[in-house]
């Protein structure tokens, strides 16, 4: 996946609109469970949000399930994705992470998770949250609810602007379609399809 918008071939995919099927996670409870109750709804919190940016870094090139899966391992890794912790993190951390089968060992996305950390104090330095930088593009006014998964974008201006901005602040990894699925993520935008029941049920 590009983004948090599964395609079809993904585990728990559900390709049409028929009553009762959500935009994805059908037929694997985990992912039901994120698709119910994460996926598109508001986070805010340095930690959390660096948590989501974290992990759709590692997502990259990947499916969203496999990281799912994944995920306590990732928190035990990164110390509960602590941005004070990570910052500290060095050359024998990165060895440990690089031998935990339990994470994606990529040494890339390892050493970007680490510098992200870095820039995230480092903006906390110069007065600013990440939480107000993230949220700050958020897109406005009213959008059309995507009917199909072909309606769903990969990036958005606003995406592009805001990996841009993260880029400013030091931040690695966060391009324009990492950038959309983290606001997927965290609820800057609601992509649940129009038949989906997170929709129908108000």
């Amino acid at each position: 996946m590009t983004t948090d918008s599964p395609d079809p071939s993904d585990p728990g995919v559900t390709a049409d609109l028929t009553p009762r099927a959500r935009c994805f996670g059908d037929g694997d409870p985990l992912y039901a469970a994120y698709h119910d109750d994460e996926w598109g709804r508001a986070v805010h919190g340095e930690h959390e949000l660096f948590e989501r940016m974290s992990l759709e870094a590692f997502q990259s090139g990947l499916a969203w399930i496999t990281i799912l899966r994944k995920r306590p391992a990732f928190r035990e890794a990164f110390a509960g994705f602590d941005p004070r912790v990570v910052a500290t993190f060095g050359d024998d951390d990165v060895a440990r992470l690089l031998a935990d089968a339990r994470i994606v060992r990529n040494r890339a996305k390892v050493a970007a998770t680490i510098a992200n950390a870095r820039a995230l104090l480092a903006l906390w330095e110069s007065g600013r949250t990440l939480d107000e930088l993230c949220w700050s593009f958020a897109p406005t006014g009213t959008r059309s609810r995507p009917l199909t998964w072909e309606n769903v974008p990969a990036r958005t201006p606003e995406s592009t602007a805001l990996a841009r901005a993260l880029k400013a602040a030091g931040f690695r990894f966060v391009g324009p379609t990492t950038a959309y699925a983290a606001m997927q993520a965290c609820g800057l935008v609601d992509d649940h399809l129009a038949g989906c029941p997170v929709v129908t049920a108000g």
